[in-house]
C-alpha cells in the first residue's frame, strides 16, 4: 500500500528568527513524499531521496507520527514493526532558503498519517490528529534534525495550508491567514547553498526593531512593503547583496527581497514586467525560476 502527499515551499515575506513572528505564502515548487508500508516485520524506516540530501529529518518524521498513534488508547493494539520506505522527489532547490525542509516534514508527517489511517482503516475521530497537529509534528522533526533555529513555524504553516500565513512561531499560532492573489513567482538561484542552521543568528536579532517594522506593515496588510523591507533588513545582516532585489523593483518587480536565510531571492511581478525582472535577474551568475504562488497547500496525491 503507496500513499503521495505534495507539499509546496513558501517564499518569505517576515523572517522569523530576529524576533520570532514571521510570515510567508506558498510557492508552486514541490516536495513529494511516497510512504510505503510493507506489513512485515523487518528491517524498519529505509529513507531514499532523489538528490544527494541528509534523510534524518525523512526518518524523524517518520518516527514522530508513530509515537503520535503509539499514544493512542484507541489504537493501542497496532503493530508498529512493520518496514516503512519513504522516498522523496523535489523541485525545491535544497538549502535555498524556500522552506525545502518543512515541505519535507509536513510531506512525510502527513503521508505516514494518512498511510497508517489507511492501513489499519482508522477514522480521523478515532485517531483525533487535526491538520494542526501535523504541523507540530513537522516542526518538532525539523528542530530535532536541527534544520531550523525556530522551528520555522511560519514556513511550514505557509506550506502546509497554502497561502499566506502570518505566525508567532514561539507560540506556534498562527495570527493572519489568508488566499494570496494570483501573481507571477521569480526565483532568483545563485550557484550556492545556504543552510538555516549555519546563519549568524546574533547579527539576525540586531534587527528586531526594524524587522517589527515590516512586520506591522505585514499585519495590516502591506505585505508586498514588508517582503522588500525585510529582504533588504536581512541581506544586510547576512552579506547577501541588496541589489539583487533592488534591481528587480528597477525593472517593475512589485515587490523583491531575499528569501529566509537565502540565497534565494523571489520577486513578485505583474505580466506587464515578468519578462523585464526575469531578464535583469538572468544578468547575474545562477538561475532564475518562474513559478506561481500556491492558495492549496499540503495535500494526499493518492493513497491505498
Amino acid at each position: 500500500m503507496k500513499t503521495t502527499v505534495r507539499s509546496p515551499g513558501s517564499a518569505t515575506v517576515i523572517n522569523a528568527i530576529s524576533m520570532g513572528c514571521g510570515s510567508a505564502f506558498g510557492i508552486k515548487l514541490y516536495v513529494t513524499a511516497e510512504i510505503e508500508l510493507k506489513g512485515s516485520k523487518s528491517s524498519g524506516i529505509i529513507c531514499k531521496a532523489d538528490r544527494d540530501v541528509d534523510t534524518t529529518l525523512m526518518e524523524l518524521c517518520v518516527k514522530k507520527v508513530f509515537q503520535r498513534f503509539e499514544g493512542l488508547k484507541e489504537v493501542k493494539e497496532l503493530d508498529f514493526e512493520t518496514e516503512v520506505t519513504v522516498k522523496t522527489s523535489s523541485t525545491l532547490p535544497a538549502a535555498s532558503g524556500l522552506s525545502s525542509s518543512s515541505a519535507t516534514s509536513n510531506a512525510v508527517v502527513m503521508a505516514t498519517t494518512q498511510a497508517l489511517i489507511d492501513e489499519y482503516q482508522l477514522s480521523i475521530d478515532e485517531i483525533g490528529i487535526n491538520n494542526f497537529d501535523i504541523v507540530n509534528m513537522a516542526v518538532d522533526a525539523s528542530l530535532d534534525a536541527g534544520v531550523t533555529i525556530t522551528g520555522a513555524f511560519d514556513d511550514a504553516s505557509a506550506s502546509f495550508f497554502g497561502g499566506l500565513t502570518i505566525t508567532d512561531n514561539n507560540k506556534r499560532e498562527i495570527l493572519q491567514r489568508h488566499v494570496m492573489e494570483e501573481q507571477n513567482i521569480l526565483v532568483y538561484m545563485p550557484n550556492r547553498m545556504s543552510p538555516t542552521a549555519n546563519s549568524d543568528v546574533g547579527r539576525m536579532k540586531l534587527l528586531a526593531p526594524y524587522v517589527k517594522i515590516a512586520f506591522m506593515e505585514a499585519m495590516k496588510g502591506n505585505i508586498y512593503h514588508a517582503l522588500t523591507l525585510n529582504g533588504i533588513l536581512y541581506c544586510s545582516a547576512l552579506g547577501f547583496n541588496p541589489d539583487i532585489a533592488l534591481d528587480a523593483l528597477d525593472a517593475g518587480a512589485i515587490a523583491a527581497g531575499l528569501s529566509g536565510t537565502g540565497p534565494s531571492f523571489v520577486a513578485v511581478a505583474d505580466n506587464k514586467n515578468v519578462d523585464s525582472v526575469e531578464d535583469v535577474w538572468k544578468s547575474y551568475p545562477g538561475r532564475v525560476i518562474r513559478t506561481e504562488i500556491d492558495n492549496d497547500g499540503t495535500m494526499v496525491i493518492c493513497s491505498g
